[in-house]
């Protein structure tokens, strides 16, 4: 059983209907007796920093997110605005994210030499694979080509955390992982057959990294 986190951020829809297809059970739901139940755990959103984290902790979910995912090591994906939740925190906002991952999120800004870069980043981009990850990439075909919508980027300085990266004006990481943690800047939901082997993987292999 996948448990979908339920937070009022968006795109659930999307993730089920894409589980479905892989031909996973799962549920979306702020239950917290629900989400113990289940074996993986998905943590979609798209929306504000801010917004998100309160509405997780004014639904009772960030205690017990914490405690099935630290304690307890349950295999958790996180996706656009919720892997961003799994850092420290952003340049959006004020407030704390879980900081499961030692990161933090920063705006996209022009490099030196070029006048302007429109921001968000938005539509499909090259994502390439900078560590084996568990076999999250696997058997996705090459080159890998997922779809973004992101003003903020994860900027990590803890080596070997970074999974994935692509290029909007510059490099920037667009996926990591932490033992049980998956965190994806992009959408795997909207990427077709790319996003669709990224989830059979995580739901048929996926355990730690």
């Amino acid at each position: 059983m996948i448990g979908v986190v339920d937070y009022d951020t968006g795109n659930i829809g999307s993730v089920l209907n894409m589980l479905k297809k892989v031909g996973a059970q799962a549920i979306a739901s702020r239950d917290p007796s629900e989400l113990r139940k289940a074996n993986k755990l998905v943590l979609p959103g798209v929306g504000a920093f801010d917004e998100a984290m309160r509405n997780l902790r004014s639904f009772g979910l960030y205690d017990v997110l914490n405690e099935l995912v630290l304690e307890q090591r349950r295999p958790i994906l996180g996706v656009c605005l919720g892997a961003q939740l799994m850092t420290k925190g952003s340049e959006e906002g004020d407030q704390p994210g879980f900081g499961w991952l030692n990161a933090h999120l920063v705006r996209f800004r022009a490099p030196e030499g070029m006048p302007s870069l429109r921001v968000p980043h938005m539509g499909w981009n090259v994502v390439n694979a900078e560590a084996e990850g568990g076999g999250i990439f696997r058997d996705v075909a090459q080159p890998m080509r997922f779809y973004f919508v992101h003003s903020y980027h994860m900027v990590t300085e803890e080596p070997g955390l970074e999974l994935s990266s692509s290029h909007y004006g510059y490099r920037f990481t667009s996926a990591m992982a932490r033992h049980n943690i998956l965190s994806m800047q992009f959408h795997p939901e909207k990427s077709h057959k790319y996003g669709l082997q990224v989830y059979r993987n995580f739901v048929e292999n996926f355990q730690s990294c």
